[in-house]
């Protein structure tokens, strides 16, 4: 069985459609595609999450070509892919954050379910002007979370079978669209594959997510906001797993299939803020020798924080040959050091309009 390091990347080249290509996961994923030889096409509305800069060492690949769009422009996205024709989408473009989510649940119900139905219409349009072997060969895999199953006690994973139990706008935002999407395969047998995955972390994340933002607020000498007493635990899986979870599923994976990709590395909030501090601690310690965690704080906890993620993995294991590489803190000491090795990126970011604050406190809506 191949390793997740081991996946059929060489390939013979494809044409793929990364929507949300500028963001987090999507820079991630269009730089390893590029990598690994196919063609790239990223697709971005670029709004406050996503960065070109975040791809700006393959602005100028033969390969690579961006294109400035809103995924819920249905015409827009017809004409692209008629322009690109490619043999595969990843669908990633989503708005993303619980934390907004609460405050502006518009725009998640507008990008993730209404902009997921103006993908899937045109993927389809598309999916039926090809040739019998070209629209067999055709993947459109759909990437989503974990979030969408609710919440666990302190025992039991997520499987692929798990029921559907969403309870924050953004989740229950992500579970229309996987919905959709399995709908567009069973009625009209458009060939898609939906994935779940955990909770990511690793390069070109944006600071409002917790693991940037300690590292940040952490060097800045910030208080550290955490939710309730920090109890809450997720499963963390390093964007570089993730990304190749997604090549294994475009090569191996079965039409109409769900894979859930997890880090099989869970933690609670508070001892994750705690080893992200030790490890600042270690390369880049405070004055006086005073260890970062005592900037941490307790805060009053956001509405519906759901207790516990954690994924079983097995399906991907067994059926795709995929396990993550980065175990324990490896990965988090990695991503530490990214970020205090590309200042000039970050420091773009939280000079604008985003200052570290908190969101999501609740508001009529």
């Amino acid at each position: 069985m191949k390793s997740s390091r081991q996946t059929d990347l060489n390939s013979s080249p494809k044409r793929i459609v990364v929507t949300g290509g500028a963001g987090f996961i999507g820079s991630n994923l269009v730089r390893m595609l590029l990598n690994a030889g196919h063609y790239v096409l990223n697709v971005d509305k670029l709004t406050y999450a996503g960065n070109l800069e975040s791809l700006s060492d393959v602005q100028s690949h033969p390969k690579y070509s961006f294109s400035h769009a809103d995924i819920a422009d249905g015409d827009k996205i017809r004409g692209i892919l008629l322009g690109f024709e490619p043999t595969a989408i990843f669908h990633l473009a989503a708005e993303s954050h619980v934390d907004r989510s609460i405050e502006g649940p518009e725009e998640f119900v507008r990008t993730n379910v209404l902009g997921t139905f103006a993908v899937l219409r045109s993927a389809y349009e598309y999916w039926r002007s090809l040739v019998a072997r070209q629209a067999s060969a055709f993947r459109l895999i759909h990437v989503s979370t974990d979030e969408v199953y609710g919440s666990l006690g302190e025992e039991g994973y997520f499987k692929e079978n798990t029921r559907y139990d969403p309870r924050s706008p953004y989740s229950a935002s992500k579970a229309s669209s996987d919905h959709l999407v399995r709908a567009w395969h069973h009625t009209y047998g458009l060939p898609t594959i939906v994935t779940n995955c955990s909770n990511n972390y690793g390069p070109y994340q944006f600071p409002e997510k917790l693991i940037p933002l300690v590292i940040l607020r952490c060097l800045r000498n910030e208080t550290l906001p955490v939710y309730g007493t920090g109890e809450n635990v997720r499963d963390w899986l390093h964007v570089e797993d993730h990304c190749y979870g997604l090549s294994a599923v475009l090569e191996r994976g079965l039409v109409g299939e769900t894979y859930n990709i997890g880090g099989n590395n869970e933690k609670r909030n508070i001892d994750l803020v705690r080893t992200i501090c030790n490890i600042l601690d270690q390369l880049q310690p405070r004055p006086n020798t005073r260890s970062y965690e005592e900037l941490i704080t307790f805060v009053d906890d956001r509405p519906g924080h759901d207790l516990r993620y954690a994924i079983d993995a097995t399906k991907m294991r067994t059926q795709i040959g995929w396990e993550p590489t980065y175990q324990d803190d490896a990965g988090f000491v990695s991503t530490v050091e990214w970020y205090l090795s590309h200042e000039n990126w970050w420091k773009s970011i939280v000079n604008g309009s985003y200052q570290l604050t908190r969101l999501g406190r609740a508001r009529n809506s």
